[in-house]
């Protein structure tokens, strides 16, 4: 089965970093195109981890777990001044 409450924190945690990701998009600039470029390799990449994660068995918990990890790691990289 799944943790409720993981995924809640996921959902809330993912919200901040698409807050701190628009405002980076909105500024333009070189850093917004690389930014947009990160995103959707982001996206691409979490996708095989997570396929690949339950296709080898593992469970929706781990999958949640992993993508709060890197929700963290981009949360930390978006704040860093």
């Amino acid at each position: 089965m799944y943790n409720p409450f993981a995924i809640t924190l996921l959902a809330l945690e993912a919200q901040k970093v698409v807050e701190l990701r628009l405002v980076k998009l909105a500024w333009g600039g070189v850093e917004g195109r690389l930014e947009a470029q990160r995103m959707v390799s982001e996206k691409i990449t979490a996708f095989v981890e997570a396929s690949g994660t339950l296709m080898k068995g593992g469970s929706a918990d781990v999958v949640i777990a992993r993508y709060r990890e890197h929700v963290a790691a981009n949360t930390k990289r978006l704040t860093a001044t």
